[in-house]
């Protein structure tokens, strides 16, 4: 049974305390994923939830006032962690309240009296609380007062670099999936609700599946050769475009994939697009005949990359 709250202040979330990490988590890659399993284990050991603090905006998002580019959305996140391992997700609302609590109210109001926490995990050079004036240092002494215990566990190294969400966007920027996918334990995905689009790709002869972004920033454009996941098709082959499509005016960022050898309904279903080769930036045609071609050429190099040469079978 998996526990979460969205509120700082509130009646406590475990009772017979809890170990904790915090953090803003973006994508739940294996540097996170490496502080959440220490949590798991010690939890287990002493017979108490696995908790997890974590951020909605994230703390940089809230500060530049605007959306930023993120590996994962807000309930992509919820269910990253989750699968973790951790029983209890308490995602803050970073607002302007939040931002000014000061470090000491934050240990005192949070972790001691929402989580009850008996011992927290963190990465390497953590800062908290108002000014980020919050460090080991502090929390050390403080969980001396009130009876926990803190450790900082140090980065996790790959390749001789830094596991971090900033370096993993940055490669996916640069279209180096299976880099980033080493880094994030997975391939990166971005998943939504399927909706209605222009019904314009099957007038063209290729429907899609239409995600739409929302506020999210997604670091990718342009367009891929992707694996389709959830709603019963299993790991379904498809090419996909991300971008505002330019042809024909559109304004709205938008994720469209065309399965291919799919003849079903996957309105109001839910899908998670995986990313494994790009295939070109999006560019704007002078028209529809000319971008038709192109995305026949699209399609036939995506099913050459992922091996779809054959008829797939999955169903919705």
């Amino acid at each position: 049974m998996h526990t979460l709250s969205r509120d700082a202040a509130g009646p406590v979330l475990a009772p017979r305390g809890s170990v904790v990490c915090i953090g803003a988590f973006d994508g739940v890659h294996r540097g996170h994923r490496y502080v959440i399993d220490h949590v798991c284990r010690r939890a287990a050991e002493l017979n108490l939830p696995a908790a997890a603090i974590s951020f909605e905006p994230v703390p940089r998002e809230f500060f530049a006032r605007g959306d930023l580019v993120r590996l994962s959305s807000a309930r992509e996140k919820i269910e990253q962690l989750f699968a973790a391992g951790l029983d209890t997700l308490l995602l803050l609302r970073f607002n302007d309240a939040l931002a000014a609590m000061s470090a000491e109210d934050f240990v005192a109001g949070v972790l001691v009296q929402r989580l009850n926490v008996r011992e927290l995990f963190v990465g390497a050079d953590f800062r908290f609380g108002h000014g980020r004036r919050g460090d080991m240092d502090l929390l050390q002494r403080l969980g001396a007062h009130y009876g926990f215990r803190a450790t900082e566990l140090p980065p996790l190294v790959q390749q001789d670099a830094r596991v971090s969400s900033s370096a993993i966007r940055s490669l996916l920027a640069c279209s180096q999936f299976d880099a980033a996918a080493g880094r994030l334990g997975r391939r990166f995905g971005i998943s939504g609700k399927v909706v209605h689009g222009q019904q314009l790709g099957r007038q063209l002869g290729y429907p899609t599946a239409n995600i739409r972004l929302g506020r999210r920033l997604s670091p990718l454009q342009g367009i891929f050769a992707v694996r389709v996941h959830g709603a019963g098709l299993g790991d379904h082959p498809a090419v996909a475009s991300l971008g505002v499509r330019p042809t024909v005016a559109g304004r709205e960022p938008l994720l469209e994939a065309h399965l291919f050898d799919f003849d079903g309904d996957l309105y109001g279903r839910r899908l998670e697009v995986e990313f494994v080769e790009k295939l070109r930036d999006e560019e704007k045609f002078p028209d529809l005949e000319s971008m038709v071609r192109q995305i026949d050429r699209d399609a036939a190099q995506a099913r050459h990359i992922l091996g779809a040469a054959a008829t797939a079978t999955a169903g919705a």
